[in-house]
């Protein structure tokens, strides 16, 4: 095996075990939600088994992330953008999938459990959930979305967002800093 090749493998185990950590899962957790045993998944981290793809798969699925953020492959002359995830509170990662600064910003996001504190600030949001489900407060109301629900508000009402339940939720987030909303085009109207 060359030098390359192994420096990879040997990096996974240590991303797994942050990646874990980062979520605030236990591994007895993770093995109930991959069905993966518990020693292998232990064996795994500590880099005493080498990964194969029957185990990355389902643990890429448990973390909601793509592949390559578990292998941190070397790059290939690939013409897609590869994001850099950020890690946030305890559990959450934020994915800018735009750099443009003062303009609408767009960011995939997986939010963890914390508990509520309402915010007030310029700008408009929109949010869109891929999966698990929303809890929203504006000001007294509070709402679930779901996914494939959207919820748009002012950010200049007092609000908050976060998972509705102990499972993380997967949002798209778009924020426009100057109340810049999404424009919402149909099709054609019936009448043309």
């Amino acid at each position: 095996m060359d030098a390359e090749l192994a420096e990879i493998l040997d990096g996974i185990g240590p991303r797994l075990r942050a990646l874990r950590r980062d979520r605030g899962l236990t591994l007895e957790a993770l093995a109930d939600d991959t069905g993966i045993s518990l020693s292998t998944l232990s064996r795994l981290e500590s880099g005493k088994r080498r990964p194969t793809l029957d185990l990355l798969i389902p643990l890429a699925r448990a973390h909601r992330v793509a592949l390559d953020q578990l292998v941190a492959a070397p790059a290939t002359g690939d013409p897609r953008v590869h994001l850099e995830p950020r890690r946030r509170e305890r559990g959450s990662v934020l994915v800018p999938l735009t750099q443009y600064p003062g303009r609408v910003q767009v960011f995939k996001q997986v939010l963890a459990h914390r508990e509520p504190k309402l915010v007030a600030h310029a700008g408009y949001e929109w949010l869109y959930v891929l999966a698990g489900e929303l809890r929203l407060i504006l000001g007294e109301r509070e709402f679930t979305v779901r996914p494939g629900e959207v919820a748009e508000f002012d950010t200049s009402e007092p609000h908050w967002f976060g998972p509705a339940e102990a499972d993380a939720v997967e949002i798209l987030h778009l924020f426009g800093p100057h109340g810049d909303q999404a424009v919402i085009r149909t099709g054609p109207s019936a009448t043309s």
